[in-house]
């Protein structure tokens, strides 16, 4: 319970430090996707992706795709905290594991 709590008050954190910017650009959604590309897949190597993270990277490029760089940047940014989250997770659980054990 406490692992959850932690993971959604720092996946709120990140959100609200993203904030919103004024009428996004094309390579304002390029960087913003590229980076949650790159926090993804370090997920994955810990073998910790959430589908969530992928929703969101398609609901970005979608929004792209249609020219709502507004949506795709703010869709982009999200799907990073959440890899983000899910990378704390998996290296927080790393150890985390052994408090656990009955000795």
């Amino acid at each position: 319970m406490r692992n959850a709590t932690l993971t959604s008050a720092l996946v709120l954190a990140m959100l609200a430090a993203t904030g919103a910017c004024a009428a996004s650009t094309e390579a304002d959604f390029k960087a913003a996707y590229a980076a949650a590309e790159i926090a993804n897949k370090e997920a994955g190597a810990l073998r910790n992706q959430w589908t969530t993270t992928a929703a969101m990277l398609a609901a970005s490029k979608k929004a792209a795709d249609a020219g709502e760089f507004d949506k795709a940047v703010a869709a982009a940014k999200e799907a990073e905290a959440l890899a983000k989250a899910s990378i704390f997770q998996a290296t927080s659980e790393k150890t985390r594991w052994k408090d656990l054990e009955i000795r």
